[in-house]
C-alpha cells in the first residue's frame, strides 16, 4: 500500500490522490479511505473529493469543534467514527506532515485490531506528506482550506511564513496568525542551525497591503543577514537598512529577534520597539523580558540596541506576541490583556492540550471576545524548550499530539 502510494506520488496531480488512495488501500485491508484537510483557521474539514466518485464533491465540512473526527485532529490520536458493523471498523485518523496538522483520514478496515491501525497511521503519515509537497503548486487545495476570500496582503504573508508547527527532541514550537483572510502586518519566522533556533516576529506599521509588503521586506532582509551569518544587532540593521532604502523613513516594523542554543538554554534577543516577550515556567509563574529597547526599524533613530539574555530551564517556554493579541477589546469593553492571555497558555496547557491545539483555541478565543472581527494583526510565536539532545523526542511527541506509529497501538487517548 504504502509503497503503490509513494511510487505514484512523484507524478501524479492532487485531483488523482483520493481516487489512488481507494485503489491501494484495498492491499491492506481498507475497503474506504476519505481524506479531509483543514481549513485555514483550523474550524473544518473539508473532503478531498476524487475524479472516480471517492468523495462527493461539495460535501458539507465537518466542524473540529465537537466532533469525533475534530477530536482526532485535535488530540492527534486514532478515534471510532462509527461502531465496527458488517463493513468492518470505522475510524478517524489524523493527517500529520512532521507535527504540522493537515487535516484526518476517515477509514472503514476489515481487520479491527492493533496491526490495522498501525497501517492506518503510517498510510495518514505518507498521505500528509504527499498533500503538503503538493500545496504549494495546488489551486485545488488553497481553494478547498478557505472559508472566505483572502486579501491581497494575506496572500503574500502566508506564502512567505513557515509551517506553523515545528518539533524535534530538544524544542516545539508554535504560532498563529488571525485574521487569517486579512493578515498584512505582522511576520513571524524561526529557523534551526544546528545547535541554535532563530525566533524572529515583526509588526509592520499599518493594516493594509503596503504593511504586507512592508512585513515581506524585513522578513525577507533578515533571512539574508542569517543565512550570511549576521549576529542579532546585524539583523536588525540590515532590516532596517532595507526598509530605508525602499522606503525612506515613511515606515517602520518592530520586532523581537531572538536566538536560542539548545545546547545550553540560553536565550539572547533583542528587541526593537515591540512589546517584550513572556517567560512561562514551571506552568504556573510567567515573566516578562524586559530589555531595553531600540527605536523600531526603518526610522533610524539612533539607539543603540542592547543583546539582552536568560538562562532557560528545561520547559521554559517563550512567547513572542503583536500587540492585536492583548489589545483586542469589545467595543466599549476591556482589552483582552496580557494576564488573560497568560493564563488562557497556562491553564489550557495544564489540561494536556497539545501545544497547537492550545494556540488555536487561544485565536479563536481572541476573535469571540473581539466578536469575530478584529482591528489588528494577531500573532503569537511559541518556543518550548526541552533539553540538549535530540534522540529523546517522546516529550515533543507528547507536546505536539504526534500519531504513535511505531507501535500497534490505537493512540494514547482512543
Amino acid at each position: 500500500m504504502l509503497a503503490g502510494l509513494l511510487d505514484a506520488s512523484h507524478l501524479m496531480p492532487v485531483e488523482a490522490l483520493a481516487d489512488k488512495t481507494a485503489e491501494e488501500v484495498r492491499a491492506a485491508g481498507f475497503s474506504e479511505v476519505l481524506i479531509y484537510v483543514a481549513d485555514l483557521t483550523a474550524r473544518g474539514l473539508h473532503l478531498l473529493p476524487g475524479r472516480r466518485g471517492a468523495g462527493a464533491q461539495g460535501e458539507p465540512a465537518i466542524a473540529i469543534d465537537g466532533t469525533a473526527a475534530g477530536r482526532a485532529f485535535q488530540y492527534g490520536d486514532l478515534v471510532p467514527a462509527a461502531p465496527a458493523d458488517a463493513s468492518g471498523a470505522h475510524w478517524w485518523v489524523p493527517l500529520v506532515d512532521g507535527t504540522e496538522r493537515v487535516g484526518v483520514l476517515r477509514v472503514t478496515s476489515r481487520n479491527d485490531d492493533a496491526r490495522a491501525r498501525q497501517d492506518a497511521n503510517r498510510l495518514a503519515a505518507l498521505l500528509a506528506l504527499i498533500i503538503v509537497g503538493k500545496q504549494e503548486s495546488s489551486d485545488t487545495l488553497a481553494r478547498l482550506m478557505r472559508n472566505e476570500p483572502m486579501t491581497v496582503a494575506a496572500e503574500m504573508q502566508w506564502n512567505l511564513m513557515p509551517q506553523r508547527t515545528y518539533a524535534d527532541g530538544r524544542v516545539v514550537i508554535a504560532a498563529s496568525m488571525e485574521p487569517a483572510y486579512e493578515i498584512s502586518g505582522d511576520a513571524y519566522e524561526y529557523a534551526l542551525d544546528g545547535p541554535l533556533v532563530h525566533l524572529t516576529i515583526f509588526d509592520a506599521m499599518g493594516h493594509d497591503t503596503a504593511a504586507g509588503l512592508c512585513a515581506g521586506l524585513a522578513l525577507g532582509a533578515c533571512r539574508n543577514a542569517r543565512r550570511q551569518g549576521a549576529d542579532l544587532i546585524s539583523k536588525g540593521e540590515a532590516v532596517e537598512a532595507a526598509l530605508i532604502g525602499q522606503y525612506g523613513r515613511e515606515r517602520y516594523v518592530t520586532g523581537i529577534l531572538a536566538t536560542l542554543d539548545t545546547r545550553s538554554g540560553l536565550l539572547a534577543w533583542i528587541n526593537r520597539g515591540h512589546l517584550p516577550p513572556i517567560l512561562i515556567r514551571d506552568n504556573r509563574w510567567t515573566s516578562h523580558l524586559d530589555c531595553t529597547p531600540a527605536h523600531p526599524m526603518g526610522t533610524d533613530l539612533g539607539l543603540d540596541t542592547t543583546v539582552c539574555r536568560a538562562q532557560l530551564q528545561p520547559g521554559d517556554r517563550i512567547v513572542l506576541f503583536t500587540d492585536g493579541i492583548t489589545e483586542a477589546r469589545r467595543p466599549g469593553g476591556a482589552e483582552f490583556g496580557r494576564d488573560r492571555f497568560t493564563d488562557f497558555l497556562i491553564r489550557h496547557h495544564a489540561d494536556g492540550l497539545p501545544l497547537p491545539e492550545t494556540l488555536r483555541r487561544l485565536v479563536h478565543a481572541v476573535l469571540d471576545y473581539h466578536q469575530g472581527r478584529l482591528q489588528d494583526d494577531a500573532t503569537v510565536l511559541m518556543c518550548e524548550w526541552l533539553g540538549a539532545s535530540s534522540d529523546d523526542t517522546a516529550p515533543a511527541a507528547a507536546l505536539t499530539g504526534l500519531p504513535d506509529t511505531t507501535t500497534p497501538s490505537a493512540g494514547r487517548r482512543s
